[in-house]
């Protein structure tokens, strides 16, 4: 802070003197008391999109002084629980923003003031903030937000911010940030008392990407409270079976904050009200502080694991459910031509057929897939990474974990195209089919061709079946790694899987998977109903 030898100065002038920087590069809001500034700060889009369409940005306020530490905090919430004030407060609590200042700094702009130029679409948010080290804590902030999750525009919306946050992880240092994760906020209503569905969605999704040692290192962030302990969301967090940190008393860590510091304070009584609420968010904010400081941070290693593996059985899954379409509907177009066939007579000299075959075709889709063009699968819906095929999640060791053939990332492209199943009607007469048996005896066709299509319809067997138990393993991995294996991203699938481990007639994996959905129906409870829906739309 700047400091004078002159006479005090009056504490309006003060005021100004201490915050004239941000003040004069800042678009004042409104006058106050207290006075709101719009921060100015640089926006980078880590996908490389536009402002429209990136889902991935970055917002830094001030430079980083690599001699100071930096603290990594993610915050999740349904929408309204006040995540962006609480965000706002963070930044004026490191800036030394004090109650008697009369000033009030947004990072998050309101929606209503927001310039188009600080458009924030993303679904990933990073907030940097830098400068302020030594003021009141000794290390830098960065703050990760995930405005959109479990709102109404379903499961595959999830899934790309779960494939962000991948992103973000595994990006070099110098391009995110983000080097390993200090706390995990789950921002919470005072108020809030029972277990809302979306609420369990929300938490069991987000706590579902974490390696099991994340759990000392998610708290929960209470906000609009007036200052009681708010018994009701433990219980809520309790309901919802969310591992989070607890004192060497087993008592929750939980931290308490007022949103309401920014409301002008004019009249005696709102000014004391604004005190008050100002109080609890400043203890707040001291208390979760010194939290950072006292914390062990997490390498994000293990999440990253899980990440990938998550994405990696979403992909899987998808991969699955598609080439077992192609499979069901190539066997039923050949159960069609053995009942042709077997119509014939024995010398089928004059004989045509016509029969029902299954080809690949490319159908136009909003985001880019990663396909095999060798296998002609698509082996990842949406794949954000655009500038490195061997990026993409879905490879490991430079193949591919998810086609047929577990091809090399060079046989892979990214296009705005699936690969899709369709059947077309082809007639075939005796002379093709004895130019394809080789028969010499005009009998032999029939017998031959139906021994063919036997094996073929055998081979398909085996390929489905082999699909199934890559994604059953896929699973069992993620029980090994995960904080939360019963995650509500796996539920959607298991009536899928359970259905075709029961047509496969493998009783020991039909059991495992049913175990598993059921405890994820017991432990989430309205999660599990919630991301059902979700995934239907």
């Amino acid at each position: 802070m700047e400091k004078h030898s002159t006479s005090a100065p009056s504490a309006s002038t003060s005021v100004e003197i201490k915050w004239s920087k941000y003040m004069t590069e800042s678009l004042k809001l409104s006058d106050g008391p207290p006075a709101c500034y719009q921060l100015e700060v640089k926006r980078e889009n880590l996908d490389g999109e536009s402002d429209e369409e990136s889902k991935l940005s970055k917002f830094t306020l001030g430079t980083r002084d690599p001699e100071h530490p930096n603290k990594t905090i993610l915050l999740v919430g349904e929408t309204g629980s006040g995540k962006s004030t609480l965000v706002n407060a963070l930044v004026n609590f490191v800036m030394g923003v004090k109650f008697e200042d009369k000033v009030w700094f947004q990072m998050i702009p309101d929606e209503t003031v927001r310039p188009k130029s600080q458009s924030q679409t993303s679904e990933v948010s990073v907030y940097e903030v830098f400068g302020f080290e030594g003021t009141v804590v000794p290390y830098s902030l960065t703050i990760i937000d995930t405005p959109g999750y479990g709102d109404t525009r379903g499961i595959e919306h999830d899934e790309i911010i779960t494939k962000k946050l991948l992103e973000l992880f595994k990006a070099p240092d110098e391009v995110s940030g983000v080097k390993s994760m200090d706390a995990v906020g789950l921002v919470l209503k005072s108020s809030q008392n029972r277990l809302d569905e979306r609420i369990a969605y929300v938490f069991n999704s987000i706590t579902s990407i974490f390696g099991k040692d994340m759990d000392k290192n998610i708290v929960a962030m209470v906000t609009y409270s007036d200052g009681m302990e708010p018994k009701n969301v433990f219980e809520v967090l309790d309901d919802a079976n969310i591992k989070y940190a607890r004192d060497e008393d087993n008592e929750p860590i939980y931290f308490l904050f007022n949103n309401r510091q920014k409301d002008k304070r004019g009249k005696k009584k709102e000014k004391t009200a604004a005190q008050y609420a100002f109080k609890i968010s400043e203890d707040g904010m001291s208390e979760f502080t010194d939290f950072l400081v006292e914390c062990e941070p997490r390498s994000l290693e293990e999440t990253k694991k899980v990440l990938k593996e998550r994405t990696r059985l979403t992909a899987c899954i998808e991969n699955f459910k598609e080439r077992v379409n192609h499979i069901e509907i190539q066997q039923e177009a050949i159960k069609m031509t053995k009942e042709k066939l077997n119509k014939l007579t024995q010398d089928v000299s004059n004989s045509k057929i016509e029969k029902t075959e299954t080809y690949k075709d490319k159908e136009a889709c909003n985001m880019k897939a990663l396909s095999c063009t060798t296998c002609e699968e698509t082996c990842h819906k949406e794949c954000p990474l655009a500038f490195y095929k061997p990026w993409c999640v879905v490879m490991k060791l430079g193949k591919c974990t998810v086609c047929s053939r577990k091809c090399p990332a060079g046989e892979h492209v990214r296009e705005r195209w699936r690969y899709v199943t369709k059947t077309r009607k082809v007639e075939v007469t005796s002379e093709e089919m004895k130019r394809r048996y080789d028969a010499e005896a005009k009998s032999e066709v029939k017998k031959t061709l139906l021994e063919d299509l036997q094996e073929e319809v055998e081979q398909l067997q085996r390929d489905k079946n082999k699909c199934l138990d890559d994604a059953f393993e896929a699973i069992e991995k993620l029980e090994k790694i995960a904080l939360n294996a019963d995650s509500v991203s796996t539920y959607v699938h298991l009536d899928f899987l359970i259905e075709k481990m029961k047509e496969k007639k493998d009783t020991e994996k039909t059991t495992k998977l049913e175990e598993i959905k059921a405890n994820i129906q017991t432990t989430s409870k309205g999660g599990a109903s919630y991301s059902a829906r979700r995934h239907k739309t």
